[in-house]
């Protein structure tokens, strides 16, 4: 009893100084390895620590002179959180909300925990919590295992399918000359449905297909410029096409044929959303280099994934519940859609290994890719 009594009286104890209570809050606010600010009733930042310094890429200092509005869009969910917080001057949380950088113009998704301060009226406290490339990573490698389901079905139906098929249209052809009118339309039906019958499977071979292709160091901006011609004389003529590139990209090691029909049918897939949208509408082609996303590979490895393109319109937007099943196929928020153009994707950019997203970021649906550099020989 007496020696833990000595410890406490212990004179080196005593002249270990603290900061005032007030310095000691903001010290520990700063210390915090999360991003943390302190929004105003006016929805100005009153603080900001080191942490959300990193994650919006500026300075505290700058934060406070641009606000809350320039961290988040108007019609952001994260709005109505802090209004939450204020009326009922409790802690709220709120999950996958997309906030914008405004250096780089990017948007994460984070978890977000707000609580009212009770000491300063109308003063909230944001705590955002990034949510890692895990669960994009895994909704990658739930793509990658519905591709290779559905891969022996593709072999069954070019065996079972495809050859008989071949006979019903050639059967179809060689008797068309000896119809009348009427019956000849019917014969040119039978060669319609047959071709698009064999599109299909085709398609679905391609989804299938795990044969090794050569690799060769790329400009993925060759691949972009190559797709943009195709699309502006073809299935998008009309449509605004812009492109923000950023022209330093180092190469991506790929498959020149596979990365173009990939981003033939996103481009495609921007085009009709814009089409059945009624309206004018944009795509945008953008280009940048993004340090510091990395992938666990199998062997425990760290792959970097830098190399970011996205395909982004002002089209008719994804149903929100449609999202996370986007890449799988057969999933397709068209009535005349088969659900294979974006689980092909899904497949070339895996085969690259790289990961693919869609998200919606206010008027934008937005297809970004991240795919590795070429650093070798």
């Amino acid at each position: 009893m007496s020696e833990r009594h000595d410890r406490r009286r212990d004179p080196r104890a005593a002249s270990v100084s603290l900061p005032e209570e007030g310095a000691l809050c903001r010290a520990i606010l700063a210390a915090m390895p999360g991003p943390l600010v302190v929004v105003a009733a006016d929805d100005a930042i009153l603080f900001a620590n080191t942490a959300a310094e990193s994650f919006f890429q500026t300075s505290a200092k700058s934060l406070k002179r641009m606000g809350l509005s320039a961290i988040v869009a108007a019609d952001s969910p994260l709005h109505r959180v802090l209004e939450v917080a204020r009326e009922a001057g409790a802690s709220v949380n709120e999950y996958e909300l997309e906030v914008g950088t405004p250096r780089t113009g990017g948007v994460r998704t984070v978890d977000v925990q707000a609580a009212a301060l009770p000491d300063v009226p109308g003063a909230v406290i944001v705590q955002f919590e990034p949510r890692s490339l895990a669960e994009k990573i895994d909704r990658q490698l739930s793509h990658a295992a519905a591709a290779r389901t559905i891969s022996g079905l593709a072999a069954m139906l070019a065996h079972e399918i495809k050859n008989p098929l071949s006979g019903i249209r050639g059967a179809a052809q060689l008797i068309e000359p000896q119809l009348d009118e009427a019956d000849r339309e019917l014969a040119a039906l039978i060669m319609d449905e047959a071709d698009r019958i064999r599109a299909l499977v085709e398609e679905m071979e391609a989804l299938g297909e795990e044969r090794p292709r050569p690799y060769e160091p790329l400009n993925i901006h060759t691949v972009l410029d190559h797709v943009k011609k195709l699309a502006e004389a073809g299935f998008a003529a009309g449509i605004a096409i812009r492109e923000l590139y950023d022209p330093s990209l180092p190469p991506v090691l790929g498959d020149r044929d596979r990365l173009v029909q990939a981003f033939i049918n996103l481009m495609k897939n921007a085009a009709e959303a814009i089409q059945e949208s009624g309206k004018e509408g944009v795509i945008e082609l953008t280009s940048a280099y993004r340090p510091g996303v990395r992938v666990a590979q199998p062997g425990g490895e760290l792959l970097a994934l830098p190399l970011e393109v996205s395909v982004r319109n002002t089209g008719r937007p994804v149903p929100e519940d449609m999202l996370p099943h986007i890449f799988e196929p057969f999933v397709s928020g068209k009535p005349s859609g088969r659900g294979l153009g974006l689980a092909l994707v899904a497949k070339v950019v895996r085969d690259h290994g790289g990961v693919v997203e869609c998200a919606r970021e206010g008027e934008w649906t937005v297809f970004r890719i991240r795919l590795p550099i070429f650093e070798g020989e």
